[in-house]
């Protein structure tokens, strides 16, 4: 019989004509060459002749297997992942891939390098080293959106330095679009260096791109969701009098507004919109309502309910759904319940994203069999499709309840589903429910595993304080440290809390030695800040 190991790593390495391509041949000399033994219960003469003869152990498993195809998207992501995963630095990846035999002979396509880098979108190491890797790989042209998506990794882990690097590579090759942009501009602001996305669009002259309206929108969107609108607000005063602007241009200042509790000033730019020729829309309005909704305001959100209806701009699905989420927020499960019956009442037709917000309310209400049937009767009979939210809403209502088990089948659901994939808010409330006595080590184990190697999600700082905290909750500060060591091997920041935890409960056990490495990690946190 075939290690399952083996066979998987030989599962697609044979065309459909049975012959042995020139990778499945470097895996299986590569896993038979390094141990020189087989790993499963066979003799010794029927180890001798596989390792003798990686051909002829290659043909028994065609002869056996006659349903093998070509080798498959998964195999070679398996492949690149764990070459990737060896190295601690950019140019050991990067050295880990152009070395690696098998790496070397797979044929590269942009859905791979797409797939592996959202694989590593929290690590960006491994991700620009293969992104590197790619670039070096002959006859092999990246496209831009790959290029975006690289930008973007680099941002969000604030390596603004090599974005800027990439950024100038893409620039002599004309690749950097709106969209690039776009994105320096998010991780500039969300790292509050607001002057340097100012500076990015002044420049954008050098990138071969235009200083319009929409670029102008751009910059003030990104600011104002960063609630700098006042700054926002100075940029656009002194932009107006040579870049006209938009219906958009105002409403993405009452969202500013709105977003800094200042809601007069929304209502004087719906003012100023009117001024300038433009009528408010849905959107405009829903933004207010939004913000009514935050005050615990509902009975101005009823009158400008009705105030749309007036004007004949009525609310949209969208409005019904702020309304209802706002409502759910704070409680008012009744009030967002009449909110749902009344969208339906005047004949505005619901969504995916309304029937979350539903399945959530009845969900907080405790009314979790209304929910189900709302997933299983009411979305099918009107022709909506669930998409991961819908189902992380499903499995995180059920584990709150205590039906896990349902939970995990409406996880089964989701893998299957041809349409949506689980992220990793999926599996949050189910790995919250694996910290009770008696069920860490198999129904935690059995998730981490299924999370990496079947849907290759890699943790976030948010995964891993989960996963560390329920830990030390279940007494397994063990394991919790590993997971700590490993979240800083990947330079993510614990937070102060989890490093408090852990540092409490070992020195609490007398485990001095753990203790000590924690601290000197706090003191070199504190004195990076």
């Amino acid at each position: 019989m075939w290690h399952p190991f083996l066979f998987t790593r030989l599962k697609g390495c044979f065309n459909g004509r049975a012959t042995v391509s020139s990778v499945g041949l470097l895996i299986l000399e590569q896993v038979y060459g390094a141990s020189r033994k087989c790993c499963c219960p066979m003799s010794t003469a029927s180890v001798s002749s596989v390792v003798e003869s990686p051909y002829i152990a290659a043909k028994r498993v065609v002869e056996c297997h006659d349903q093998i195809s070509s080798l498959t998207a998964t195999s070679v992501m398996d492949i690149v992942i764990t070459k990737s995963l060896a190295g601690r630095s950019v140019d050991e990846v990067l050295d880990s891939l152009v070395h690696d035999e098998a790496c070397s002979q797979l044929s590269m396509t942009h859905d791979l390098v797409s797939q592996l880098l959202r694989r590593f979108r929290d690590d960006w190491k491994s991700a620009l080293g293969v992104f590197r890797w790619a670039m070096m790989c002959p006859d092999f042209q990246l496209e831009h959106e790959v290029y975006d998506s690289m930008v973007d990794i680099l941002g969000k882990a604030k390596q603004f330095g090599k974005m800027r690097e990439l950024v100038d590579e893409m620039r002599r090759s004309n690749l950097v679009t709106l969209k690039t942009v776009a994105k320096m501009l998010r991780r500039f602001s969300g790292a509050q260096q607001w002057e340097d996305a100012v500076r990015t669009f002044d420049e954008l002259g050098t990138f071969g791109l235009e200083k319009n309206t929409e670029s102008m929108n751009l910059l003030l969107d990104t600011l104002c969701k960063e609630t700098r609108v006042e700054r926002a607000r100075e940029i656009f005063l002194e932009l107006r009098s040579h870049i006209p602007p938009n219906a958009h241009t105002f409403n993405i200042f009452i969202h500013g507004w709105c977003r800094v509790n200042r809601v007069d000033e929304a209502h004087w730019t719906i003012q100023e919109m009117k001024g300038h020729g433009f009528h408010p829309c849905v959107v405009s309005y829903s933004t207010i309502m939004k913000s009514y909704c935050q005050q615990s305001n509902y009975s101005k959100v009823h009158e400008l309910l009705d105030e749309m209806e007036a004007q004949g701009c009525s609310a949209n699905v969208v409005s019904y759904t702020t309304i209802i989420c706002w409502l759910t927020k704070f409680e008012q499960f009744d009030e967002a319940l009449k909110i749902a019956e009344r969208m339906i009442q005047v004949g505005c037709k619901p969504d995916t994203l309304f029937y979350n917000a539903l399945i959530h309310a009845l969900g907080r209400a405790g009314r979790v069999k209304e929910a189900i049937a709302v997933f299983n009767m009411e979305m099918p009979k009107n022709g909506i499709t669930p998409n991961t939210s819908t189902y992380n809403t499903m499995i995180a209502m059920l584990c709150h309840h205590g039906y896990q088990q349902k939970a995990l089948e409406f996880l089964k659901d989701i893998k299957e589903s041809p349409l949506c994939k689980p992220d990793l808010q999926t599996f949050h409330p189910l790995l919250k429910s694996c910290f009770r006595p008696g069920k860490v080590d198999s129904c935690l184990l059995e998730l981490l595993d299924g999370m990496k190697n079947e849907h290759h999600l890699s943790l976030d700082i948010s995964t891993y304080t989960l996963l560390i905290h329920g830990l030390c909750k279940a007494e397994r500060f063990d394991w919790g440290y590993l997971l700590f060591k490993d979240m800083v091997d990947k330079e993510l920041t614990p937070n102060y809390r989890t490093c408090r935890l852990l540092l409490d409960e070992f020195k609490k056990k007398s485990m001095y030695d753990p203790a000590e490495k924690i601290e000197i990690y706090m003191k070199q946190m504190k004195g990076s800040k």
